[in-house]
């Protein structure tokens, strides 16, 4: 009597479990999108959907490996204060609100790059509301460049975002033909993301000559500054010279992890578990599409989209990127590209489209919703309205560009 019920009743979590960490909440409910991957994932392995077993071997453990080996480094990063010196050093060299436009985005977009987005904003927001509020300068500007910037930014690497980690693991792409093939594409997005905010707050950014003060304070920790960068330096090597990425993150990250400064436990306070939690439960989530049952049904689905050509998979990306978030739309879309072929081409367009997608609105991307929600606490509101002044035209400029480039 049951039984033939289960399929509607599997359907029906896999989809209530990806429209919640679309929106990242349930209505009156506690729970957040890793809160929220987890409790979808138990009930269906309670409800049969998939079995315990195949649960744990659904989880990518070299993912998983590479997002903790990445938050170790930045981690001693902050703790060093190396992403305030960076800040604070460049918006010193700003003498106008459309030059400290200018540092915002590059600052943002080439550091996302390198150490992941969301791990920029969370550094940068706090310190860009402080510059602006000194200068008397309206801070919403600003605050969308750096959101924006950041995403763009972080396309350009394989260990710029989570999703573009997936790719990585999946594809089998090496660190430098990846940046080869994407770095053109973030640069020019950067350039496009500035040009869009002065335009639309032109009023807001009128020139007038601006001094930031020497003044801020930066507190740095010198030795683990310097070893932060050499075990960063060795991160970067490693990755150019081709050794797999989550091997070169977690080399980098046992090389922090020897110290006699700084206590084991302060830099397991900077892990974002929640973010771990995240995407085991996606994983299990998503490996549930196949085994019970549906898989082929999304092959027939997407499988065209992916074969329509650049524009017609860059825009099916953009729409299920919005719709249940990159990082499951890139797993969604993995098993398609696979059985298509395991093209370098269609990896690289999945990369490029799911992130630039992410700036189409506030609740886009979690980088986006750090930045409003950093700000918020310190008194400054990033409405969804005044993102979508600027969120959509450079997601549509980015993603034409993206797709003429690798076209």
């Amino acid at each position: 009597m049951i039984a033939p019920l289960l399929p509607w009743v599997h359907a029906a979590l896999i989809m209530v479990t990806l429209i919640g960490v679309a929106v990242g909440r349930y209505p009156v409910l506690r729970m957040n999108r890793a809160t929220i991957a987890l409790t979808g994932a138990v009930l269906l392995v309670v409800s049969g959907a998939i079995t315990l077993p195949q649960a744990f071997q659904s989880v990518d453990l070299n993912t998983i490996a590479l997002l903790f080996a990445m938050m170790v480094i930045n981690g001693n990063l902050r703790l060093a204060g190396f992403f305030r010196l960076v800040a604070v050093r460049a918006a010193g060299y700003a003498h106008s609100p459309r030059q400290l436009l200018a540092w915002v985005v590059v600052s943002s977009g080439v550091l996302s790059a390198v150490f992941l987005n969301d791990t920029i904003v969370l550094a940068f927001t706090p310190l860009v509301l402080e510059v602006v509020t000194i200068l008397g300068l309206h801070p919403v500007p600003y605050l969308i460049a750096l959101a924006v910037a950041a995403n763009i930014g972080s396309t350009a690497t394989l260990i710029g975002n989570p999703q573009n980690m997936l790719i990585g693991v999946f594809s089998g792409l090496e660190f430098l033909p990846f940046a080869r093939a994407l770095a053109p594409v973030s640069l020019v997005g950067l350039a496009m993301a500035w040009l869009v905010v002065v335009l639309v707050f032109r009023r807001e950014l009128a020139f007038r000559p601006l001094q930031v003060p020497n003044s801020i304070p930066v507190r740095i920790f010198r030795p683990l500054l310097i070893k932060s960068m050499l075990a960063t330096l060795v991160l970067l090597l490693a990755l150019v010279g081709g050794m797999p990425v989550p091997l070169a993150a977690l080399l980098a990250a046992s090389l922090l992890l020897i110290t006699r400064r700084i206590k084991p436990e302060r830099v397991f306070l900077e892990i974002d578990w929640g973010l771990l939690v995240f995407f085991s439960g996606l994983f299990v989530v998503t490996k549930a599409v196949e085994t019970a049952g549906f898989g082929s049904q999304l092959l027939n689905a997407l499988t065209p989209l992916v074969e329509g050509g650049i524009l017609a998979f860059t825009l099916a990306t953009a729409l299920m990127s919005n719709l249940v978030s990159n990082v499951p739309a890139v797993l969604l879309f993995q098993p398609v590209i696979t059985s298509h072929g395991n093209l370098a081409n269609d990896w690289l367009t999945l990369a490029m489209a799911s992130t630039l997608a992410g700036n189409l609105t506030l609740l886009g991307s979690v980088a986006n919703l750090i930045v409003a929600e950093t700000a918020r606490i310190r008194g400054v509101t990033l409405s969804f309205a005044a993102y979508l002044r600027v969120g959509p035209l450079v997601t549509l400029l980015t993603l034409l560009w993206g797709v003429h480039y690798l076209g």
